[in-house]
């Protein structure tokens, strides 16, 4: 019968390791370190998902601070005017009331139930999830703009009861963050960026028709035909996403890498690993622009390479998208932004380190740090991952709606946890997975602000965290104020990295997690 007291690392550190290391010191190898804190953990994989705020997931697990905790005006939303909705409505494609929907109460509904009965296996609207727009559903912390500032109108207030899901039953056994922010506002792009650099990237010569138009006060100038949220969808004059660059040059809304995998396709008789830097990408029908210049700002894989710390960012549909994006731009894409034939439509938009001039093709940076995400398997039951990995899921397993569904991205995510907990490195494993942002949907807390939070950047939105870990708290609820930044403070606190610039300073760093 095994023994469950030498079956947990923290219970069999103390009686078994520290005897044996005291002995050697009493013989006189006092040089054997004994191990605390944070130095059990010798592996951090951080993985991360698509879309989706901590209410729309988790509003209803027990002890969290869910739904049933948000006020009345945070569960009322207003109109463009300050008045609130008599009813939620949603929109479709065109922006227009969309029949396949009733109208709602003003109000936080399940999507999984009566009326819309969409259950987690079902692809869904997706909510317009970027930089302004979220800033101004946020709406000073009320939080009652998502349904006005959005193009599916009441859509944003739906949530699920995933308490069936594989997800729900790892937050219950682990730690589950219910005060965990996006680190930036608006969408994936932007925060796939401040995930590794808790920065924006700069496009200061973007084209004019990329830049953001604003008002006076700071928010995006809107079309003057622009309806109500009872009638149809807001209108912005801002192209693409909403304005992908800040009128002062900062990249902010989905734009592309300069190098393949990339939505802009080689120039004609040029280098195929290249973007064309004049060409203009879509996805769909929606311009994207440009490009983003090589970008030089320091990221975390910089801090881990300049202290000797092994990482990697292993992406999911890697290397097809790779050989996809080398084709010539007259040939149809079947792997970057393509949603079927069995593709894993792939994100471009989603693999930070492909902006950066130190991953560029054929730097030896790029060969060692970028891996297809097949390779994250192999590593983990070689007990060969590098001390940090970043896994980036192919976009038909992010969860992202629209183009997949919560279920798929949930059996995946449980399939590499699996894996990764029977791993010879799991000992002194620690795992975060989360999301990168709330896509659009609504949550009812506000985003921590003021000295030492708030920037121009964010935070944004809720979402949700699960730290998986032996050294994890069991059963626990974490109510610490985490942002995406937590991730590399918490990094950067393991392996003294030197820190980066962009982290705030009143973001937790992720150890309210752990007991060891």
């Amino acid at each position: 019968m095994s023994n469950p007291w030498l079956s947990n690392p923290r219970r069999r550190a103390v009686p078994v390791i520290a005897p044996m290391l005291a002995a050697l010191v009493v013989a006189g190898c006092a040089s054997v370190p004994l191990r605390s804190g944070l130095d059990n953990i010798d592996t951090v994989v951080v993985i991360y998902a698509e879309n989706r705020s901590f209410d729309h997931l988790y509003g209803l697990f027990p002890g969290a601070n869910g739904i049933a905790e948000a006020n009345a005006e945070q569960k009322t939303q207003v109109d463009h005017d300050g008045k609130p909705l008599p009813m939620l409505t949603i929109f479709g494609a065109d922006g227009k009331p969309d029949p396949r929907f009733p109208k709602l109460p003003n109000g936080p509904f399940r999507i999984d139930a009566a009326p819309i009965n969409l259950t987690p296996d079902k692809i869904t609207p997706s909510p317009i999830h970027v930089f302004y727009h979220n800033q101004e559903q946020i709406n000073g912390g009320r939080n009652n703009l998502f349904a006005a500032m959005s193009n599916v109108g009441g859509w944003v207030m739906g949530y699920y009861d995933t308490s069936s899901l594989k997800l729900w039953q790892w937050a219950r056994d682990y730690t589950l963050a219910d005060n965990f922010f996006m680190g930036a506002f608006g969408g994936s792009y932007l925060n796939h960026q401040y995930l590794i650099c808790a920065c924006a990237p700069r496009h200061e010569n973007a084209p004019a028709e990329m830049r953001a138009r604003l008002d006076a006060g700071g928010k995006l100038q809107k079309m003057p035909d622009s309806p109500s949220a009872t009638e149809g969808a807001v209108k912005v004059y801002s192209a693409g996403l909403g304005g992908q660059v800040s009128p002062d040059g900062w990249s902010v809304n989905t734009s592309q890498p300069p190098y393949q995998p990339s939505g802009v396709p080689p120039k004609d008789g040029g280098d195929p690993e290249f973007a064309d830097p004049a060409a203009k990408a879509f996805i769909g029908k929606t311009a994207l622009g440009e490009p983003v210049p090589p970008q030089t700002a320091p990221t975390i894989g910089d801090r881990l390479t300049d202290r000797g710390i092994s990482w990697a960012w292993y992406a999911g549909g890697f290397n097809a998208a790779l050989a996809d994006g080398r084709k010539p731009a007259a040939m149809k894409r079947e792997v970057i932004y393509h949603r079927a034939d069995n593709s894993p439509n792939f994100q471009p938009h989603h693999q930070p380190f492909n902006y950066y001039a130190r991953f560029a093709p054929g730097t030896a940076d790029r060969t060692r740090h970028l891996k297809d995400g097949a390779q994250l398997l192999t590593d983990a039951a070689n007990g060969a991952l590098p001390s940090v990995v970043f896994y980036k899921p192919a976009g038909v397993f992010t969860q992202h709606p629209s183009y997949t569904d919560l279920a798929s991205g949930d059996a995946h995510i449980d399939s590499v946890l699996q894996a990764l907990r029977k791993s010879p490195q799991w000992d002194r494993m620690l795992i975060v997975v989360t999301y990168d942002e709330n896509g659009g949907f609504w949550d009812h807390v506000p985003p921590p602000a003021g000295p030492g939070w708030g920037d121009r950047l964010g935070p944004g939105t809720r979402i949700p965290a699960i730290i998986i870990s032996p050294y994890a708290r069991r059963g626990h609820i974490d109510s610490t104020s985490y942002d995406t930044g937590s991730i590399i403070k918490f990094l950067t606190r393991r392996f003294a990295l030197q820190p980066l610039p962009g982290v705030r300073e009143k973001a937790g760093d992720l150890s309210g997690a752990l007991e060891f």
